[in-house]
This record gives C-alpha cells, structure tokens and sequence, in this order.
C-alpha cells in the first residue's frame, strides 16, 4: 500500500487536515489500493459577475455549454478498445476458476480502472473550470438513478428493448453524469440550479417555439417557425436551460430550483 513510485500519491507521512475524521482503505477490482477520507470540501467563491451557464448534459457531446462549447469525457484510446475486446472473447472461452481466466480479467479490470480514472480527471477539471468561470451554473433535473435503471423486467413482465436500454445505461455512465453534478454541488455550492429537463430539446432558444420537428437530428436543430439555425441541437437545449426555465408537459413554464441540498455522491463507474 505504499505510494513511492506512484506520480501524485501523497507519502505516507503526509499531515491529515483537521477536518477529517474518518477515512477509508479500499482495494479495487484491478488490485490498487486507496485511502478515501470523509471531509467536506471547500467550495470555489465565483467571477462576481452575474454570468451564467447552461449545461447540457448528452451522450455523443459529454457536455454541452449555452456559451456554445462541447466538451467530450475521454475514454480508452482506439488501441485500447481493441485490446479490451480482445480481452472479453478471450474471458468468455477461458475456462471457470482457471488461472487463464483470473488474468484475464485482472487485465479487463485495469483497462475500465484507467478509463474510470480519466473520466474523474475530466470531471474534476471541468468543475472546477465551471465554478471559477460563472456564478450561477444551471443544469437539467434529471434522476439519472431512474434513468440508467435495468429495463430487463420479470418473467412475467419482460422489459422491451432490453439491449438498446443496456447500451444507453452504459453511455450514461460512461459520460459521468452523476459525478459531473455531484462535483458541481461540492464546489459551486449554493450557486447550482436545476431546470425542468421536459422539451428543452425541442424548443427554440431564440423564439419559445417547442415541436419535435425543430430538432431535425441529434446533432441538428432549426425552428420551424423563425427558421433560427441550423445549430447545434445540445447548445440550443443548453441555452434553454441557462435562461432558467423549460416547458413542462402541461404547457406552461417550469422555473429553475437552487440546489442547495446535500449532494449525492454516484458510484465510481458513474
């Protein structure tokens, strides 16, 4: 459980701030170990200027600014893919309790803990780039948790599009939906708000007009009442979420909430 060696590990008889009082050892599935301490962590005081942000949170753009950025998760490199597929047949013809078998799913193991250590990397810089950039940062309400629920159902009741919601769960995660706002809680605290997610692709951002033909692809928005565009569909719907508010499913206007709860944290692979 050293850390000589390891770029960025604190030495062992490094000083543990007051504010700590528990901590916790954990070894993962790729064999590392860490040491996790409970402390809540200092916020990032704002510009001071009134700006404002709207986050769009996507699968094919990780996220989406109203400022008109897209910023994308990194993920495991090509070569890297192609190893870890091979890695999986390689798994699935390795025989149950074999030595074979338990290397091979170390080397797995170590492929997802990289791809999982970018990912908090990624979102660790972009928080922070975010709380130190704008003073009210506004983000869509939605229950990730429900969202990424398994859609295989019972036997009675079997789910429908079971793979297709599988491959969706597994995006969202990779995106680091959860953590991106839990993040955001820790460090913009008091400056997070959520917005109705309910048609804020659908709407114009520069006239209110909301029909599913605006979004005329998922990368492609045009009004088809004051012909603004063709834009990018995830900063439109990021503009509609920084203007605070969105159209419900009633029809009327849903007005953005603080977050000024206490922030959940998701799990590693989130």
């Amino acid at each position: 459980m050293g850390t000589q060696g390891r770029p960025g590990a604190l030495p062992l008889d490094a000083p543990i701030a007051d504010a700590v009082k528990s901590y916790r050892v954990t070894r993962d599935r790729s064999g590392r170990w860490h040491i996790a301490f409970a402390a809540i962590p200092d916020s990032i005081p704002g510009p001071g200027d009134g700006s404002v942000v709207g986050v769009d949170r996507g699968v094919a753009v990780s996220v989406a600014l109203s400022s008109g950025e897209l910023l994308r998760a990194p993920g495991l490199r090509a070569g890297e893919t192609k190893r870890l597929r091979r890695l999986q047949q390689r798994l699935a013809r390795a025989q149950r309790g074999s030595a074979r078998r338990a290397r091979t799913k170390l080397a797995i193991s170590k492929l997802r803990a990289r791809e999982i250590d970018r990912r908090r990397d990624w979102v660790e810089k972009t928080t922070t780039d975010l709380a130190v950039r704008f003073d009210t940062i506004r983000v869509e309400d939605l229950k990730v948790g429900a969202m990424t629920r398994s859609a295989r159902g019972t036997r009675e009741h079997p789910g429908n599009h079971v793979a297709q919601k599988r491959r969706l769960n597994r995006e969202i995660s990779r995106q680091g939906w959860g953590l991106l706002v839990a993040r955001l809680q820790h460090k913009a605290r008091g400056r997070l708000e959520f917005v109705p997610a309910a048609c804020t692709s659908q709407r114009c951002s520069y006239c209110g007009h909301v029909a599913p033909e605006n979004r005329k692809s998922q990368a492609v928005f045009q009004c088809t009442a004051c012909s603004a565009g063709p834009y990018n569909a995830d900063v439109n719907a990021a503009r509609n979420i920084a203007a605070g508010r969105a159209v419900t499913a009633r029809g009327d206007l849903g007005t953005s909430q603080s977050a000024n709860r206490e922030p959940q944290l998701s799990s590693p692979a989130a």
